[in-house]
């Protein structure tokens, strides 16, 4: 008998030496390391400083163009024709709970946009697209197509609408998969391809226009769904309103609500309320309307009605609010344009397990890519500061940014989904609560929050800056 006990306690204790070590092996604890003090940080800022010595800013006459291009896909035929963007099967990104079945099919179409804005040298082109993100790795390969037409990464700036009715199959790794469904890279290069055709097409289109931007108070259709009532929010709904001179009209819409008032129960593709905003707004005084995500990060959408009188109700609502406002806005021919791209380092990747313990980076990196090829976009147009992140970025991050700038007499806007994706940007002071946005989709530690903060508040602070003027010859 205390034979049989000691081995029993010497296997137990063997078996529970190797799970300590299988368990070290893909699991860490927190980096607690103060961002400012990493070399992450420092080749970030090193970056930061380069930009503020090239920065250039135009003063000119405006052009703009629009380009409207469809990612409506048909599905359910014998094999996959990207030129017709017919497939056999299309998941439908958004919800884990779907498992990644295919949609059933259409609800509302839904597509990729932009607006191309020149003023003498200085090129920008705008892009929302109705999708879940603007997912890497085909933004990736749009770059590609776009560097051999002479548009540059630094002139796009992406946003997506974040509806969670969308394409999917674009997710690579396991993570991306339980989001966005099996890959097929047939839908990729369609996608690819679709979205640079957008781009392209709004260039094309520049002609000379007018141009303003406005805000409204959207309060009533968003709420905080991290910490209740007693968080902060940002319910702006800012826009820029253009015009050719030869009478279209274009609208670009920002808020910070997710487009979420579809639940995972639907299985047809759908824009949720941005797409009915869109609608509603080029059913009236415009003849394009273009949806960015805005500061969507612990901030879902409110609202009444079931089924797709929700998404109808809130969409039509805030189209309702704008156009009254549309024709109160001043539009100038001439306009001041800055752009400026700055690539971040980031610091270790780990998803985590718990709210102290996340999984080794290795594993981390094989359950989904590491995050490559991130920017933080900024424009100045005029009085208008239009920021662009990689993320779901925190409307009380949002919040302190426009309130900072608004005492400089500009008005701001930030926009999530800009091209790449490392998951929710949120103060630090979240972090440790057992929460979805900061356990699950806080990859990059306690400090990544506050780190992107001062990226983008930097940012600002150079782009406001005077600087010697570049004018058209």
């Amino acid at each position: 008998m205390k034979k049989s006990r000691k081995i029993g306690l010497v296997l137990g204790g063997i078996l529970g030496g190797i799970l300590v070590f299988v368990f070290s092996l893909i699991s860490c604890r927190v980096d607690k390391t103060p961002y400012f003090q990493t070399t992450y940080y420092q080749k970030t800022q090193k970056r930061l400083d380069s930009l503020q010595k090239t920065r250039t800013q135009s003063e000119d006459f405006v052009e703009a163009g629009f380009s409207k291009v469809s990612i409506s896909p048909s599905v359910g035929f014998v094999q996959d024709n990207i030129l017709l963007g017919q497939f056999k099967e299309v998941p439908l990104a958004g919800y884990g709970a779907r498992k990644g079945k295919g949609a059933t099919g259409i609800h509302d179409s839904i597509f990729v946009k932009a607006a191309a804005i020149r003023v003498g040298p200085q090129l920008a082109v705008i892009v929302g697209a109705d999708l879940l993100i603007m997912p890497p790795n085909i933004i990736d390969e749009v770059t590609l197509m776009l560097e051999k037409k002479g548009v540059h990464r630094h002139q796009v700036f992406y946003s997506a609408s974040h509806t969670h009715s969308s394409v999917g199959a674009w997710g690579p790794g396991f993570v991306g998969e339980q989001f966005a469904g099996p890959p097929n890279p047939n839908i990729n290069q369609w996608l690819a391809q679709q979205i640079a055709l957008a781009v392209t097409g709004a260039i094309a289109d520049l002609k000379p226009a007018r141009i303003g931007n406005g805000f409204f108070d959207a309060a009533p259709y968003t709420r905080n769904r991290l910490i209740g009532e007693s968080g902060t929010k940002n319910n702006d709904f800012t826009f820029i309103s253009i015009q050719q001179t030869n009478g279209r009209k274009a609208v670009i819409g920002s808020f910070g609500a997710h487009a979420t008032t579809i639940g995972a129960d639907n299985m047809q593709f759908s824009a949720d309320y941005p797409g009915y905003w869109q609608r509603k707004m080029e059913q009236g005084s415009v003849d394009l309307a273009i949806f960015c995500g805005g500061s969507v990060g612990s901030q879902s959408p409110a609202g009444k009605g079931e089924g797709f009188d929700k998404p109808k109700n809130l969409g039509e609502s805030l189209a309702d609010s704008l156009q009254v406002r549309l024709t109160q806005v001043p539009l100038v021919e001439k306009l001041s344009v800055s752009t400026m791209s700055l690539k971040m380092d980031l610091p270790e990747y780990h998803i985590r397990l718990t709210t102290n313990i996340h999984l080794t980076s290795w594993l981390s990196k094989k359950l989904m890519p590491y995050p490559e090829h991130v920017y933080l976009q900024v424009i100045k147009l005029g009085n208008l500061i239009w920021l662009t992140t990689p993320c779901d970025f925190s409307g009380e991050f949002a919040r302190q940014l426009k309130d900072a700038l608004a005492v400089k007499g500009y008005q701001a806007n930030v926009t999530s989904f800009n091209g790449s994706y490392v998951g929710y940007i949120i103060p630090g002071k979240y972090f440790y609560l057992d929460a979805y946005e900061p356990k699950t989709m806080g990859w990059f530690g306690p400090y990544m929050g506050e780190y992107t903060f001062e990226l983008l508040r930097h940012l600002t602070e150079i782009v406001t800056q005077p600087v010697q003027k570049v004018r058209a010859m």
